[in-house]
């Protein structure tokens, strides 16, 4: 099961995660989400456990509980959206230059 993990403070490490998630069970991955320009962790990440039982046990247990002085937020990982639509792509603004325009006063 793909778990969130939110509200970490910027120190936490990989290893701190482990360590939390281990109590609970087994876990197979743990991607914290860094900056890309700062590489600074931008406060959220993943873990993985293989086991639906002891994931559901996991986010039970640590779930509002304290880490590094913050409430951490821990839940099942919603499924990823496509991004190909995104920010960047298509749509929206206002386009070109009024200059273009004819009007009437």
């Amino acid at each position: 099961m793909n778990i969130y993990i939110g509200n970490l403070p910027k120190s936490t490490d990989e290893e701190t995660v482990r360590k939390l998630f281990e109590e609970h069970g087994e876990v197979s991955e743990i991607k914290l989400i860094k900056d890309q320009y700062t590489n600074e962790l931008r406060g959220f990440g993943f873990v993985t456990m293989p086991s639906q039982e002891e994931a559901k046990k996991a986010i039970e247990e640590i779930n509002e509980t304290e880490l590094g002085g913050r409430q951490v937020i821990v839940n099942e990982a919603r499924p990823k959206k496509d991004r190909s639509q995104g920010r960047r792509g298509g749509g929206g603004g206002r386009g070109g230059s009024n200059r273009s325009r004819s009007r009437s006063w």
